[in-house]
């Protein structure tokens, strides 16, 4: 059955730096979680005057942030979905068509879809393989790529000798840069995007980092009957609502995937010198024991990371830090 689903794309009018756990600044990620997208957005509601519910819940659901392809404005745009982390691979003959295919890490529209009704034979044609990318449809597949700059940290005091460090940013070729999925209240996320625009995402804002410019578009993928199949497949973060979810979701040989650990510094003064509560949740791409009742089903919940110990630092009450652990969920055929 297809499916359409709403997109937000953003153009890149800056370069953009993406920190990863260790905030080693040499190294940029290309892609923004889903959780990181939606604090950005709960950030720039409050500021509009928006009273942010008390359970974090926005009453919309986003998608990781995942790339695009395009030429210029009239072009058509070429989406990528995350390869899934339990990939069913054809027989390979060759050793070096092997190599090409373990580097996929991202599917076309159309290759996706295929791939969830259980067509494994889209690897066969490594003809479409474009580095990281599979395509049948032409690209740069350096259309995501890298500039490191030197910088120097300046003491505050003047007592100190400047230290000098690199700084990976990332730029986007031609019309080219990320887009997520979004369903949901569109009243309180409009003029959050609206806003967050101009606010920028990713490190370093302060210097004009990370600024985008927004535009709409839609997406078809033609999911599998969710009577097909006991899988599916997550376009977000994923945080489980409950230990017994989280068994379920890890019954079944065909399961796979990824996790990492989201925490990190409270950016709101004066805490931020505080580090937040940690929490682990499956990766994008994550391949889950999940029965869904629908073509496409959310599930999942926010969490609040605000430190349990009390602290000393403010008589100012600390404030909830929400992560959001809501994921879009497709069903896939193994």
């Amino acid at each position: 059955m297809k499916e359409q689903f709403s997109i937000y794309k953003l153009h890149f009018t800056t370069p953009l730096h993406l920190g990863d756990a260790r905030d080693d600044y040499s190294l940029s990620l290309k892609t923004v979680c889903s959780d990181t997208m939606y604090a950005a957005l709960t950030s720039c509601l409050a500021k509009t005057g928006k009273v942010i519910p008390n359970n974090g819940d926005l009453e919309f659901t986003i998608s990781s942030l995942f790339p695009f392809y395009q030429k210029d404005e009239q072009s058509e745009a070429v989406y990528f979905l995350p390869k899934p982390l339990r990939s069913i691979l054809p027989d390979i003959d060759k050793v070096e068509d092997a190599k090409r295919i373990k580097k996929v890490q991202w599917l076309g529209i159309e290759e996706f879809s295929d791939y969830i009704n259980g067509n494994t034979g889209i690897f066969k044609e490594t003809s479409s393989i474009q580095g990281e990318y599979l395509t049948k449809k032409k690209i740069d597949k350096d259309f995501i790529f890298s500039q490191i700059s030197p910088r120097v940290k300046v003491s505050r005091s003047g007592q100190e000798d400047a230290i000098p460090f690199y700084m990976d940013r990332i730029m986007f070729k031609d019309y080219s840069g990320l887009y997520f999925v979004m369903a949901g209240a569109v009243n309180m996320f409009q003029p959050a995007i609206e806003l967050l625009q101009y606010e920028g995402i990713g490190t370093d804002r302060n210097v004009g980092n990370g600024l985008f410019t927004i535009t709409e578009d839609e997406i078809e993928i033609d999911c599998p009957s969710e009577h097909d199949t006991d899988y599916a497949v997550s376009l977000s973060l994923f945080i489980p609502e409950s230990e017994k979810q989280l068994k379920s979701c890890l019954t079944g040989e065909k399961v796979g995937y990824d996790v990492v650990r989201r925490g990190g510094w409270i950016t709101t003064s004066p805490f931020n010198t505080i580090r937040k509560s940690a929490i682990y949740a499956f990766m994008h791409g994550s391949v889950l024991h999940l029965k869904l009742s629908d073509d496409i089903q959310i599930k999942g919940k926010i969490v609040d990371l605000k430190p349990t110990w009390n602290n000393d630092v403010s008589d100012v009450p600390m404030h909830s830090i929400f992560r959001n652990g809501k994921s879009f969920f497709i069903p896939i055929k193994l």
